[in-house]
């Protein structure tokens, strides 16, 4: 197990956001982390992250208690995040907005990533305003795949893309994830996040409601529709 989150709970001020989330990821597994708008999802995230640490519960990232621990040094050991705004510095060229986060003792590399996005190595003197949004999201991914991750932690990477990027989105996160990289993926697009999942975990008003197989929720088209509001 690489990743075990252990009854968090999570405010915002006053307001009790996560109320004793509990999932686990297993190395080289995706998770799909589900569920309606201001169900929680993003705030898994950043609970793990340490940008809103948990009030109560624990994060137990490779055995070790990383509860509260600042961003930073979450990062540094072996947690990557792309965010669903992507974080793209904008005045940066596409191959700057990578080497800024090259570390001396990783073996991540600018070339690993343009041999993994193509589309990036013909942009590489682009600036990052300059770039589209599937343009933007294949540059926030390879930014985290730069730091040697262990766990990679995505929040609607589907979001905005046209389908024929998407495609290539999810078809490059499938060869991360042959090659055993896990990941925890927060989706708004349910059949995007069953196209990589192994397992799925659905929120509702901060707590756990359902947590099955991939294929499970699939195949129960009664679960999405009464958690999602879709079917699948």
């Amino acid at each position: 197990m690489i990743l075990r989150l252990q009854d968090i709970h999570t405010y915002y001020g006053l307001v009790h956001m996560l109320q004793g989330v509990s999932l686990e990821v297993d190395r080289g597994e995706v998770l799909a982390l589900l569920g309606r708008n201001g169900a929680g999802k993003t705030t898994v995230l950043k609970s793990i992250l340490g940008l809103v640490p948990p009030r109560a519960g624990k994060v137990i990232y490779k055995d070790t208690d990383i509860t509260g621990l600042a961003p930073h040094l979450v990062a540094r050991r072996g947690i990557a995040y792309v965010p669903a705004h992507r974080g793209i510095f904008s005045t940066l060229s596409a191959e700057e907005n990578l080497e800024i986060v090259r570390r001396r003792s990783g073996t991540g590399t600018v070339d690993d990533v343009f041999a993994r996005f193509p589309r990036l190595a013909e942009l590489r003197s682009r600036l990052g305003r300059h770039l589209s949004g599937g343009e933007q999201q294949m540059l926030a991914i390879g930014r985290a795949l730069m730091t040697d991750p262990s766990l990679v932690l995505l929040d609607e990477p589907s979001q905005g893309l046209a389908p024929l990027v998407l495609e290539t989105i999810v078809e490059m996160l499938r060869g991360l994830k042959r090659e055993g990289l896990a990941m925890l993926l927060v989706e708004q697009n349910v059949d995007t996040a069953l196209a990589l999942a192994d397992r799925v975990v659905i929120l509702d008003q901060g707590a756990k409601v359902f947590e099955g197989k991939a294929a499970q929720l699939a195949a129960d088209e009664q679960i999405a529709i009464r958690y999602l509001g879709v079917g699948v």
